[in-house]
């Protein structure tokens, strides 16, 4: 079955802005089933992973860093970045990630508090961000609450297996990622979601009406 844990009190909701949350959780943790419920419930959803490829479009000035430092090789013919190629220029160069990283980053940031800024003191912002601990991601990004989604780890592989990946390519996935021992030291909501999606949907129902909506009892 699937639970939801409250490991440290909220702090309190802000006034001025829509409380900005994040969730996160690793590969196969159901992380993006999740967000697409906590959409359903009413929240505004500021997808990492999506806004990281918008702040990367033609015209932007993120891309324009990029080529300023990788060089035009890095766009295709029709002036958008070829991701393959920056994928095998920072794959296994450390230094290539961190200055990739060092451009999008702030941009990303940037747009989430955008987003945020735009809402209603009534909305609620879930900032869906696969990789918090792993790269730094909540650097530079003022938050109100961290919520952990999680799995056991065969609960995790055999999720990502269904999806098409190998075994030995998910189990070195998620050996890659951190620990869920380091995920607690900085949750204040934690959902362990070893059950079946109803049970995923019901644990995210509570987590809405009890802790995120603006009326939420919890916050």
């Amino acid at each position: 079955m699937s639970s939801l844990q409250v490991l440290r009190p909220l702090p309190p909701r802000p006034r001025k802005f829509a409380p900005l949350v994040v969730l996160t959780g690793g590969s196969g943790s159901g992380k993006s089933s999740a967000s697409s419920r906590l959409a359903e419930c009413g929240a505004v959803i500021a997808d990492a992973d999506l806004i990281a490829r918008q702040v990367l479009e033609p015209g932007t000035s993120g891309l324009q860093r990029v080529v300023e430092h990788f060089g035009p090789t890095i766009l295709g013919e029709d002036g958008s970045m070829d991701r393959k190629a920056m994928a095998q220029i920072v794959f296994n160069d450390v230094e290539a990630l961190k200055a990739l990283e060092a451009i999008t980053h702030p941009e990303v940031e940037a747009a989430v508090r955008a987003l945020r800024e735009a809402q209603t003191p009534s909305s609620t912002v879930i900032y869906d961000v696969p990789l918090l601990l792993e790269r730094d991601r909540r650097l530079g990004l003022q938050t109100d609450a961290i919520v952990v989604i999680s799995a056991p780890i065969e609960t995790r592989v055999a999720r990502l297996v269904h999806r098409g990946m190998d075994e030995a390519d998910a189990r070195r996935r998620i050996a890659n990622q951190v620990s869920d021992d380091e995920r607690r030291k900085v949750a204040h909501l934690w959902i362990e979601n070893d059950g079946s999606k109803e049970d995923l949907v019901e644990v995210v129902n509570d987590l809405w009406n009890q802790y995120l909506r603006s009326d939420a009892p919890g916050w």
